[in-house]
């Protein structure tokens, strides 16, 4: 598998050179065009990788899911009163559907509107306590007990996230949003500004994977059902407005994030975390989707094969 990741990595780098990284987080836009990298954990705790994956970016929007799922484990699946469950056809950060459809409850988790409601239903008595559950929860998910926030990244977010301000205004005006809307904000920035490699990302998919239960120490995680909630809706919503296409080309559940990761959960068989900075138009890495595409036609991974 070491082998045929390196003959991947090296066919697709010159895919780094397409597209553009983010800048509308201005340090996001400091990161190298040039990374790529890939990761994979399978079911029997093996780890085969190639490239740059020792190199460290922030989870972005990758984070949904997960804070989804501690979401479910803190309230049950009437989260799904307050976020519903289908496709949105609309860019990550897009407020009309909210302002125009006949339901103002955001359409899914994975976008924007959707995961700042789900951040502000986590469970604690304070913002800190709050924040101190995700992150440990995501420590547990990747297996990495080192895991922290980029406070450099957090702090950039904070100052030009006015987008996601109003966002969250509207869902409080609203009372979809019934917790302290500054606090959900800030605990969704601080989120998606925790730091991760591609190895980190191939464990959250190898947790999914494998029913929600660790391929490290066989631990249940996460409940059966939310895993099967969780690997659902980064399949038909993973990829951002683009999520309908992944599914008809590539054929896997995957999450994406402005970071240029993403991560991708095979059901039974494997975990796989990428990276490649520069973005296509709809915010997924290109040369990321290049790897998984490569990796899923080679060993035949498509849920439709």
């Amino acid at each position: 598998m070491n082998l045929l990741l390196k003959k991947i990595i090296a066919e697709t780098k010159k895919y780094t050179k397409e597209g553009n990284v983010a800048t509308y987080i201005p340090e996001l836009g400091r990161m190298d065009r040039n990374i790529s990298g890939v990761s994979i954990v399978d079911m029997n705790n093996n780890i085969y990788s190639a490239g740059d994956t020792d190199v460290k970016f922030t989870i972005q929007s990758m984070s949904k899911p997960i804070a989804l799922l501690l979401a479910l484990m803190d309230n049950g699946e009437k989260v799904f009163d307050k976020v519903g469950k289908e496709p949105s056809g609309d860019s990550f950060n897009s407020l009309k559907r909210l302002a125009t459809h006949n339901t103002e409850i955001p359409f899914n988790p994975m976008v924007n509107a959707g995961a700042i409601v789900v951040t502000s239903m986590i469970k604690g008595n304070s913002k800190e306590e709050k924040f101190n559950r995700i992150l440990n929860f995501f420590k547990k998910m990747t297996e990495n007990s080192d895991l922290s926030v980029n406070m450099d990244v957090f702090n950039s977010e904070l100052k030009t996230g006015d987008k996601n301000r109003s966002i969250g205004y509207f869902l409080k005006e609203n009372n979809i949003i019934e917790e302290d809307v500054n606090d959900s904000l800030e605990n969704y920035f601080k989120q998606c500004s925790i730091e991760v490699t591609c190895t980190d990302l191939a464990y959250l998919g190898a947790t999914l994977a494998n029913d929600g239960v660790s391929v490290i120490t066989n631990e249940r995680i996460v409940p059966s059902r939310y895993a099967t909630i969780a690997k659902a809706l980064m399949f038909t919503c993973g990829m951002y407005d683009d999520s309908g296409k992944f599914a008809l080309e590539v054929g896997i559940p995957s999450k994406s994030g402005v970071s240029g990761g993403v991560f991708s959960a095979i059901p039974n068989k494997m975990g796989i975390g990428v990276i490649g900075p520069s973005l296509d138009k709809k915010g997924n890495s290109i040369v990321g989707i290049k790897i998984l595409s490569e990796i899923v036609s080679e060993k035949k991974l498509s849920l439709f094969s």
